[in-house]
């Protein structure tokens, strides 16, 4: 008969996603906090600040509410457990940072080049406001970007 010993060591099955609130927890998981915390000061900073191209901005705040709403519901599927350990939500979980990371990154180039083009106004509290959206998109860039690459490492590891 095998005994079992209270301290044997528990290994985490890293190729699945988590249940309940250990996707606050867990690694990369909890990069959907950094996510919309910089995806909400781009949308507030944008909205805030002058347009001088409104399709580009459209775009940038377009990208920003969108991917915030839809983090939200992401974490909030994953707390409530509804993918039910499923493999096939590892993979649903890689194709949305993929897709929201190269989403940030063309809304981080538009609202860098608006940013620009703003450079020769002489109101300079709007132009600090689109410098500091363009911060921000580009770490929410980076962010959606790292939690893209582990996502797909998951994924792969999970089939």
């Amino acid at each position: 008969m095998a005994a079992t010993t209270p301290n044997a060591p528990v290994y985490e099955d890293t190729s699945s996603l988590p249940s309940g609130f250990r996707v606050l927890a867990t690694f990369p998981d909890v990069l959907m906090i950094p996510d919309l915390v910089f995806g909400s000061l781009v949308w507030i900073l944008v909205a805030s600040s002058r347009v001088p191209f409104p399709i580009v901005q459209g775009w940038v705040m377009y990208v920003s509410v969108s991917l915030f709403f839809f983090s939200v519901l992401l974490m909030l599927l994953y707390c409530a457990r509804a993918h039910g350990g499923k493999s096939s939500w590892t993979a649903v979980d890689a194709f949305y940072h993929c897709v929201a990371a190269y989403f940030y990154l063309s809304a981080s180039v538009l609202e860098s080049y608006s940013t620009i083009a703003l450079s020769n106004v002489t109101i300079y509290q709007l132009y600090q406001e689109n410098i500091a959206a363009v911060v921000f998109a580009y770490l929410a860039t980076l962010s959606y970007t790292i939690h893209a690459i582990f996502s797909l490492i998951r994924w792969k590891g999970s089939s």
